[in-house]
């Protein structure tokens, strides 16, 4: 029987930038059907945590622009199930708004005291690619009822396979009694090659996930010490935090709170960190190299994605066109290759982190039209 205990929380704010001019402003990465199965990326995260979590226990945590668009790709969503942030604050408060909703919904339910209150939560990106889908599960599930017993922030880990520079990196500690678990020793972020190749060999070190689990009081005892400042801010909004007041109180105060990630404000900080260490075939799905390596690939190395293609003389690119659509490709190596609606980019592989700079200058050069 599923746990009435058990939240989840996906944060979808992003705007996915890497992957223009696939991904838009008006329809970020998250909201795609990238291997064209009929499921886009978010739907997919739903329907993974539809296994632990029940339904009307997840928020999802975006901005207002956003929100219909969720709510027609999750049609069995109540509206008040999706937080709006009004500005951009990355994710220790985005986590601290959701996190408030939860003690209000258990408060609301149970009627118990503030300090009585249960609740187990797991905190997921929307864009994660997972191929096991029923590992994750189990994992999860081990995650969520180690949490529930203990006062500890926990973080999936995942074993590296390659000494990837484009990942955080969490080093374990002592194993505490149980498979996989272990207590945290450092975290560091995207490392160079070197240290990567380093991290790599030692066998110490996991990639973070960026997935966290946590009980309701542990988190809010974590916020209250390592950001007393946000801590406060939803302090003042306890009797107003899931009621008809909160979006009010949410446009006024939300802008208010410092713009600092959940790794650096809490995780980095906090005495007791635990790591599961999984393997459930994840990515996260952060660029064209990413999707290219999951792809499948032609007996030269080329992905073909939506589209037809036919190459020549060429290797290990990755082509995007829209369905229906004919590719010509000749001479091109580690070249990606993408058409969608008013955009064409054709870029090396290898220079892919520019994508981001490039949308900034193409916004510069003509506005939000090609955004």
């Amino acid at each position: 029987m599923m746990n009435t205990s058990n939240y989840c929380v996906i944060m979808a704010g992003g705007i996915g930038s890497r992957f223009w001019p696939f991904s838009r402003a008006d329809r970020p990465k998250q909201f795609l059907d990238f291997f064209g199965t009929g499921k886009t990326l978010l739907q997919m995260t739903v329907d993974r945590f539809r296994r632990n979590v029940p339904i009307e226990n997840v928020l999802i945590v975006t901005n207002v622009t956003y929100k219909q668009m969720i709510l027609e790709q999750v049609p069995d969503l109540k509206p008040e199930q999706v937080l709006c942030e009004p500005a951009r604050r990355n994710t220790a408060p985005c986590i601290a708004y959701a996190v408030s909703r939860i003690r209000a919904m258990a408060k609301q339910r149970t009627g118990l005291a503030l300090d009585q209150l249960k609740a187990n939560i797991v905190v997921a990106p929307s864009d994660h690619l997972i191929m096991h889908e029923q590992t994750f599960t189990e994992v999860i599930d081990k995650g969520l009822q180690f949490v529930e017993q203990n006062d500890t922030l926990l973080t999936l880990g995942m074993k590296p396979t390659r000494p990837e520079t484009g990942y955080g990196y969490i080093q374990k500690a002592a194993e505490v009694g149980i498979t996989d678990l272990f207590e945290v020793k450092t975290f560091t972020e995207k490392p160079n090659r070197e240290l990567a190749e380093v991290f790599l060999k030692s066998g110490e070190f996991l990639w973070n996930s960026g997935i966290f689990l946590w009980n309701l009081n542990t988190i809010i005892n974590a916020f209250r010490k390592h950001l007393p400042e946000l801590a406060e801010i939803f302090r003042e909004g306890e009797g107003v935090i899931g009621t008809d007041k909160e979006e009010e109180f949410i446009k006024e105060m939300f802008p208010k709170c410092p713009n600092i990630s959940i790794d650096y404000g809490v995780m980095e900080k906090a005495e007791s960190v635990h790591v599961l260490q999984a393997d459930f075939g994840w990515s996260d799905l952060g660029t064209w190299g990413s999707l290219y390596d999951l792809s499948k690939k032609d007996e030269h190395h080329n992905a073909t994605l939506h589209c037809e293609a036919m190459y020549y003389d060429s290797e290990s690119n990755i082509v995007v066109l829209p369905k229906g659509r004919l590719a010509v490709v000749k001479g091109l190596k580690d070249m990606i290759v993408v058409e969608s609606d008013d955009v064409l980019l054709i870029c090396p592989k290898a220079e892919e982190q520019q994508i981001r700079q490039i949308v900034v200058d193409a916004e510069s050069h003509y506005g939000t039209r090609f955004n």
